[in-house]
């Protein structure tokens, strides 16, 4: 075969294959396209009429400090990750000689590698109180 033949039959692929996309493309329902590109949810302002939604957790009143250290505080101050002090033990004997309001400015705005308001966002002030005091009277 010589060289023109080839470039030939090439070009005539070529052309073939852009006539099958191009119908493709063209052949593509746009119901379905649209259908795809549907939205999967939607954001609730709070404040805002959302036609049923939840009401936000803390409707249902305050959690334990018990309930807010077993959600948000034990993933660190169970093990002791990052130096945090573990709760049992005497780390938080020392931490309550500073002064409860020292230990709840110190959780309320953070403190070395702790975030502020540790890892509850969603806790009221007395929650994380509740917290603190939960895990200084846990002291051996």
């Amino acid at each position: 075969m010589s060289k023109f033949a080839a470039k030939a039959i090439s070009a005539l692929f070529a052309v073939a294959l852009g006539f099958l996309a191009t119908s493709a493309i063209a052949n593509t329902d746009n119901a379905a396209i649209a259908e795809r590109l549907q939205k999967v949810g939607s954001v609730c302002v709070e404040g805002d009429d959302c036609g049923g939604a939840a009401a936000p957790a803390a409707a249902a009143g305050a959690r334990s400090g018990s309930d807010v250290y077993t959600a948000s505080c034990a993933a660190c101050h169970a093990s002791g990750v990052l130096d945090a002090p573990k709760f049992g033990t005497s780390d938080w004997a020392d931490r309550g000689a500073k002064g409860m309001d020292t230990l709840l400015n110190s959780a309320l705005n953070g403190f070395n590698a702790m975030p502020p308001r540790g890892t509850c966002g969603t806790c009221s002030d007395e929650e994380i109180k509740a917290a603190v005091e939960y895990m200084v009277d846990s002291a051996k």
